[in-house]
């Protein structure tokens, strides 16, 4: 029987997430399994929808993110991209450079091509070089990951003519290409391999197992729609939006979009066969076929289909299926074997396993872009897949998690048949992850040096095999059997290996069943009732200790930890003496402020004024709107809500900035610069970064322990001001790319900002950012201001606790604004730091209409 677990502190994000994920990147796959037609003009919509295939959508599992995070409408950076400057890479922007460096018609080979900086217009693209270096870089070394089958279709590969090539790279770009039909051609055809090697590997919760291999003796880089499409789901995936409409009139279905009609298209196909369709055939004119076609039948061989139609037994959907084929036109889409295979060449160069179109130019832009980059030693290694084994099973470990993923996240409310699906591949994965678990120790003990297995991990699938067994405790949370979970959750905490970044999570959560649930559980013999309640209080106790001794425990879990400390002594009845003892760290609620003014409305059409629920309330801002409001201290014009509230600080004699996270992030940067480039194995791939690799990552951290403690221990001593100056004195003439930081901002008002900040504080704040850096990236509050000693705007003498001056934090909300849970956090850590933070309210003393 399923059951409500308690749930855990909403502050933590145990069971939800901390931020939310940007959606699924395209991968190589997602544009080219797209299907293509070869008889569309030039003037094709670049947005037009193309047909997904799910089962190629592969989640990321080693990523910047340590928690589980829900989809956004933003594009997450693969790890490459984050440590890459940013970089205008659009495709118009492709295109101008391309065609600024076509100049001279010098025959270069690649290489110098990248060397020269030059492109050749029609004969070279970024993308192809782009895909070419990577291939490149990954058999130099590499080789060892491929089999002879593989080996023989990247030489294959090379033979393509440079118009295939770049099908292959930009599929959903046919139309740069002059001769699509040679090139589609040169796709399609049928190519000699060797045999390749028949071992199946079978990987624990992995449905996807093939029976054999996917590449034969005969390859083909991509697959022709004749033959290949066989359902209605594939074929109605092609049509635009238009001939989807003129598609639905014809059968009459309806829908107010795509997504409806196509739903709508296939249930009618479903529910109705086919009735003597020859009757309703037309049988004009040849060019009247040709017109309902919008190609030269006898060019594509289609008036065989035509015939075909003919059929009094055909179904309503085999009839859809080739009236449909019959308008699009001959399509192609890369075979299964080369997107598997393209995908894993990605997944080996990128470390990643997900990736945009972006992926394949933003290595050669910041090549080629006039930057200055930190010195730092380059390391790419080899053995971060030690085997071809290794990496097939990192890819069916991905796969797993995916199908977990969907069951648990991404299809709506979690139902008993979903739950039991997860926990079935929770039992299968686990006996394998404890394998993977003493091998991987055996390593840290012996192979690994200081620091270097921490980011390697991440690529094993232990690491993926670790998520899945959290997200086994969930499910049998759900289930109520907080026995088994509370084992789980103990070996969880037992290892080291993976996941640090969720050890505070599973030290709350066993604290909790301690608490609540493992009195009737597991009852101590002798004790009977309250006695066995308290014996597991006193247990939930300890646990809650562990955690805030832990080092790997994540200062953000400290408060909640702190917290059910405080509860377990009260209900304990222990004695005062006993009682720990927070003050240093208690949290204080933020003051709040009420800042008055005058806001602007611009005047509405009639027809929007119907819309609007009340009309007449016009003191109310619309929700979800920015508001304008006029600042009459500074010049009396208009302003943003941020703007206008930070006038007000500037009158009570603050400084500020509306800078939300950057002020924070660009500190880190000039305090951490040494910490960030010093040499770690593997997270330098390129000489074109702006941070190591595993910045994004829980494995920043513990990879250099020793150097971020001794860098906080200086910050904490006062030495913030000189490592600032050193920073900017070596590096500020040439503008080195450094992640974070913005050279904008004045460094005098950045050394007078680190002068006000308690060394404590600030190094409470960098130790947060150090551990979490791409999770906490969200959630601080807008404006952030500092004042030197001296009179406030009242007249008041103002005086920093260090004795220097004084910094504070604002979070600026206008009417009907709420506070998100990153905001909440955020506020928790840095008063928990012992920083002053307020809620700034802009409320309308007034509000002007102006056109």
């Amino acid at each position: 029987m399923l059951g409500q677990r308690t749930k855990h502190p909403s502050s933590t994000n145990f069971d939800n997430d901390f931020t939310p994920r940007a959606k699924r990147t395209k991968r190589l796959g997602s544009t080219d399994s797209s299907l293509v037609r070869k008889d569309e003009s030039s003037e094709e919509d670049d947005t037009a929808e193309k047909p997904a295939s799910l089962s190629r959508q592969i989640a990321d599992s080693e990523g910047g993110s340590e928690v589980d995070e829900p989809p956004s409408a933003a594009t997450r950076e693969t790890g490459l991209e984050a440590a890459l400057p940013p970089l205008k890479s659009d495709t118009e922007a492709i295109r101008d450079y391309e065609a600024v460096r076509a100049a001279e018609a010098v025959d270069l080979d690649r290489q110098g091509r990248l060397g020269h900086r030059k492109w050749v217009q029609g004969k070279s693209s970024i993308y192809v070089d782009a895909f070419n270096l990577a291939l490149d870089t990954v058999l130099e070394e590499e080789t060892h990951l491929f089999d002879e089958a593989e080996l023989a279709v990247f030489e294959h590969w090379r033979g393509l003519s440079y118009e295939g090539q770049y099908l292959i790279n930009r599929l959903k770009y046919y139309a740069d290409i002059a001769d699509l039909p040679g090139a589609a051609g040169d796709l399609l055809e049928t190519r000699t391999i060797p045999a390749a090697a028949a071992s199946v590997h079978i990987n624990p919760g992995d449905t996807e197992t093939p029976q054999e291999p996917l590449l034969g003796d005969r390859f083909t880089f991509a697959d022709g729609s004749q033959g290949h499409i066989a359902t209605l789901e594939e074929a109605s995936s092609l049509l635009k939006l238009d001939e989807l409409k003129a598609l639905a009139k014809e059968v009459k279905v309806q829908g107010k979009n795509k997504g409806d009609l196509l739903k709508a298209l296939r249930r009618t196909s479903r529910r109705q066969s086919g009735l003597g369709w020859s009757n309703l055939i037309r049988s004009d004119t040849d060019d009247s076929l040709k017109s309902e076609r919008g190609l030269e039948a006898d060019d594509y061989g289609l008036l065989e289909e035509k015939e075909n139609l003919d059929s009094i037994n055909l179904t309503r959907d085999t009839h859809l299926v080739k009236k449909i084929l019959a308008n699009t036109g001959p399509c192609i889409r890369l075979s299964a074997a080369a997107l598997q295979l393209f995908e894993r060449v990605h997944l080996v160069f990128y470390r990643s396993t997900e990736w945009s179109e972006k992926s394949l130019s933003t290595i050669i832009l910041a090549r080629m872009s006039r930057r200055n980059f930190p010195k730092y030693l380059v390391s790419r290694s080899a053995n971060v897949f030690t085997a071809r084994s290794h990496l097939l099973e990192f890819e069916a470990s991905i796969r797993t998690q995916s199908r977990i993923d969907l069951i648990l996240e991404f299809n709506g409310t979690v139902r008993k048949e979903g739950l039991q699906a997860a926990k079935e591949v929770f039992e299968e994965v686990y006996p394998r992850w404890q394998i993977i678990l003493a091998e991987e120790q055996r390593k840290e003990d012996r192979l690994y040096e200081s620091g270097e297995g921490a980011y390697l991990r991440r690529f094993s699938p232990g690491w993926v095999y670790t998520r899945i067994v959290h997200k086994g405790t969930y499910v049998l949370g759900r289930f109520r059997e907080h026995l088994r979970e509370h084992e789980l959750l103990t070996k969880l905490l037992d290892q080291r290996l993976f996941h640090a970044a969720r050890r505070g999570a599973w030290y709350q959560r066993k604290a909790l069943l301690e608490e609540h649930y493992m009195w009737a559980l597991l009852p101590l013999p002798g004790l009977h009732g309250d006695a066995q309640r308290k014996h597991w209080k006193k247990i939930a106790l300890r646990t809650c200790e562990e955690g805030l001794q832990d080092r790997e425990c994540h200062l953000i879990y400290h408060y909640d930890l702190q917290k059910r400390i405080q509860k377990l002594e009260r209900a304990l009845k222990l004695p005062k003496r006993q009682h720990h003892d927070f003050g240093h760290v208690r949290l204080v609620t933020p003051a709040e402020r009420i800042v008055y003014g005058v806001r602007i409305e611009k005047e509405q059409s009639p027809s929007r004024k119907l819309h609007r629920r009340d009309s007449t309330d016009t003191m109310s801002p619309r929700r979800g709107g920015k508001t304008i409001w006029l600042d009459e201290r500074e010049g009396g014009g208009e302003c943003s809500v941020e703007a206008f509230c930070l006038s007000h600080y500037r009158s009570l004699g603050w400084k500020g900035y509306h800078s939300e996270g950057g002020i924070i992030r660009t500190l880190f940067g000039y305090l951490f610069y040494d910490v960030l480039f010093t040499y770690v194995p593997n997270v330098f791939q390129t000489p074109y970064q702006t941070c190591p690799l595993d910045l994004h990552t829980d494995a920043f951290y513990p990879s250099r322990a020793s150097e971020i403690n001794h860098r906080l221990v200086e910050i904490a001593n006062g030495n913030a001001e000189r490592l600032l100056r050193d920073v900017y004195e070596r590096e500020c003439e040439t503008q080195t790319c450094i992640v974070g930081v913005h050279w904008d901002f004045a460094v005098d008002d950045l050394v007078e900002i680190v002068q006000c900040f308690d060394g404590e504080a600030l190094a409470t704040l960098c130790k947060v950012i150090a551990q979490e850096y791409q999770q906490r990236g969200g959630g601080i509050p807008d404006l952030f201001l500092w004042r030197m000693n001296g009179v406030d705007g009242d007249g008041n003498s103002s005086k920093g606790a260090n004795g220097r001056g004084e910094v504070m934090f604002a979070e600026v909300k206008s009417e009907n604004d709420r506070l998100s849970d990153t905001q909440r956090l955020w506020i928790h850590v840095l008063t928990g730091a012992g920083i002053p933070v307020e809620l700034c309210a802009a409320v309308a003393s007034e509000v002007r209409t102006v056109r």
